[in-house]
This record gives structure tokens, C-alpha cells and sequence, in this order.
């Protein structure tokens, strides 16, 4: 999380609050393919914010969902295998755990654990070292329908029509009910408002009070979802081969075409950003998760205009005076070439 410390006077007070804008040109896009039949040649691809794309792993067997943990740590629930891996930044692969009956989603819990749902209708708790438990059962089976908030509660959607909210602790209750073809793909944004797909083309958004409204209609078999760090929700259009990028008003526009059998979506983690001004010196430490990509740390007076006043591999802090008589400055950082 991003966090910023105190500033010296209230021209000081603008620089602290725009600080910590981080790029979304900071964050690579990476989609589970999910191909369903023999020969099974499913992989995960990494998209890089200009559309280019890689292979990142392969051999893998049925990928319904996948997550990033804060490290950079990829996690794939594998249905076929009854796994769920864990891939390092550099792409090395272990198993996170096994022995699971169709596991098709899984939603990190922040403390470096997991749920997992599997298809027969239960959601197991794995902690970081591996070890399961089960969490909540007796469900309907549930396609790729897990999230948790910013709170740690879980929430999952079901082929009831519901979407149920659990405590950490395992309390269970329902948080909306009434909706009819739920693919179960869902995504939090920053306020805390939920995301849902519908099969019939539909994303629906929930507030954090259950409010529901429409926020995308005239899709084809949409599946995954994912945030970017500006906040922009990305989706995987199965039906169409299309990854779909939507702007908060729900402004959509077509982010990569020609992407087969894509099913999940996530976002690796974008560079933090730790700031301190004290007596007119301000100080932005930079980290990130290995791989350690080279960083950009930019200065702006008006938010347009950016110049980079420091590149250097994290971790690493940059110090910058600050003559108090100028308009106020912003930082913010950016993954190099």
C-alpha cells in the first residue's frame, strides 16, 4: 500500500497527497488460457501495457483463475490437476498445494494464505505454508467466484444466484441475491465496490452496501476481470477474443484482440512508493518485488509536464530539496525500458 508521512506547510501538503501517483504503465497484464479439450495446451500469458505479448508459463491443465500475492508471486488454481501452483516474478514453478477436487478459483487473503473453491461446492483455507482447512461448505458448485476486500472478508458467487459474504472468521451471509447466469468472475476497485460477470454480457457493479446497477452490457461470454493501478477494470471476453478495457465512467475500448480461450485476468504488482518530507527535504523510497526492474522517479509542477530526475534499480531512496517558494512538485514512479 501506498503511504506517504508528513509535509512541512500546506504547498508541501499538494506535493504529499499527489506523491504517490503511480503509472499504469507500471504493470504487466497476465491471462490464464483456459482450453478445455485434448490436447490440453493451456498457459498463462503476460501482456505488457502496450499489447505485446509472451509466454510466461505452460503445460498446465485447465487454469481457472489466477492472483498475485504483494511479492510479485503468481498463484494458479490448475482444475485439471487439482493443484494450485505458485510461480515466482521469474516465472519458476512449485506447487502452492494439491489434492483438491476441481479447484476453480482462488482469492488471496493478504497474510500470504488462500481461498480455494472447488467445484463440489466447498471453499478450503490454505495457509502459507500449504496447510488446508475447510472454510465454508454445502454450497452450490461455484465457478470462479471468489474476492476479498480491502476489510479480509470473502465474498463468492454461486450457481444459487447469491453472493455470500464470510467474516474471516467463517460468518456467513448473503450480500445480494436475484442474479440469474453468473460466471462468477468478480474484482474490487479501490472504493471498495463490487464487480460481477454475467454469461448474457453483462458486468455488474454492487456498492459496498449491495446497491446494484449495470456497468457493461453487449458482451460475449465474458470471464475474468481485473484492476489496474489507475483504477481502469479490464476484462477477458472469451466469446469474442477480445481483452476489453473500461474507464470508471464504463468507457470501453479494446485493449488486445485475437486472445484465445483467455479466462482469468490479474495484474502484477506495481512499484510502491514511501515518501517523507521533513525540513524541506523530500525523501521517495521505492520498492518492488524481484525481479527489481529498473524505476523512473519523475517530477512534475503541473501533472502534464514529467521529467525524470532519477532511475536506479529498487530498492533504493531518492532525495530531492524542495525551495519551498516554488509551486508545489508530484512524483511518481515508473518502471523503465
Amino acid at each position: 500500500m501506498n503511504t506517504f508521512y508528513h509535509s512541512i506547510n500546506t504547498a508541501l501538503c499538494a506535493v504529499a497527497a499527489l506523491l504517490l501517483a503511480v503509472s499504469a504503465k507500471a504493470q504487466n497484464l497476465f491471462v490464464g488460457n483456459f482450453v478445455n479439450y485434448p490436447p490440453y495446451t493451456d498457459t498463462i500469458t503476460r501482456i505488457t501495457p502496450g499489447g505485446v505479448r509472451s509466454s510466461f508459463a505452460s503445460g498446465l491443465y485447465s487454469p481457472t483463475e489466477i492472483a498475485f500475492d504483494n511479492a510479485g508471486n503468481l498463484f494458479e488454481t490448475d482444475e485439471g490437476s487439482g493443484n494450485i501452483y505458485k510461480f515466482t516474478p521469474s516465472g519458476v514453478q512449485s506447487t502452492f498445494a494439491s489434492g483438491f477436487e476441481l479447484p476453480v478459483s482462488i482469492a488471496l487473503d493478504g497474510m500470504g494464505g488462500a481461498y480455494v473453491a472447488s467445484a463440489n461446492g466447498n471453499i478450503y483455507r490454505v495457509t502459507s505454508g500449504g496447510v488446508i482447512t475447510a472454510f465454508a461448505s454445502n454450497l452450490l458448485p461455484t465457478v470462479g467466484g471468489l474476492a476479498v476486500n480491502s476489510a479480509g472478508d470473502l465474498f463468492e458467487v454461486d450457481g444459487s444466484g447469491n453472493i455470500y459474504e464470510f467474516t474471516p472468521g467463517g460468518v456467513q451471509s448473503t450480500f445480494a441475491s436475484g442474479l440469474v447466469d453468473v460466471g462468477g468472475w468478480m474484482a474490487f476497485d479501490n472504493a471498495g465496490n463490487l464487480f460481477v460477470v454475467d454469461y448474457d454480457g453483462y458486468i455488474y457493479k454492487f456498492t459496498p452496501a449491495g446497491v446494484k446497477s449495470t456497468f457493461a452490457s453487449g458482451l460475449n461470454l465474458p470471464n475474468g476481470l481485473a484492476f489496474n493501478s489507475a483504477g481502469n477494470l479490464f476484462e477477458a471476453d472469451y466469446g469474442s477474443g477480445n481483452i476489453y478495457e473500461f474507464t470508471p465512467d464504463g468507457t470501453r475500448s479494446t485493449f488486445v484482440s485475437g486472445v484465445n480461450e483467455q479466462s482469468s485476468l490479474a495484474f502484477e504488482p506495481s512499484p510502491e512508493l514511501l515518501a517523507a518530507v521533513t525540513n524541506g527535504v523530500i525523501q521517495v523510497g521505492v520498492t518492488m518485488p524481484p525481479p527489481n526492474y529498473s524505476t523512473i522517479v519523475q517530477v512534475s509542477t503541473d501533472m502534464v509536464n514529467w521529467t525524470s530526475v532519477c532511475t536506479n534499480t529498487p530498492p533504493f531512496t531518492f532525495t530531492n530539496s524542495i525551495d519551498t517558494t516554488l509551486p508545489g512538485r508530484f512524483y511518481r514512479a515508473m518502471l523503465g525500458p
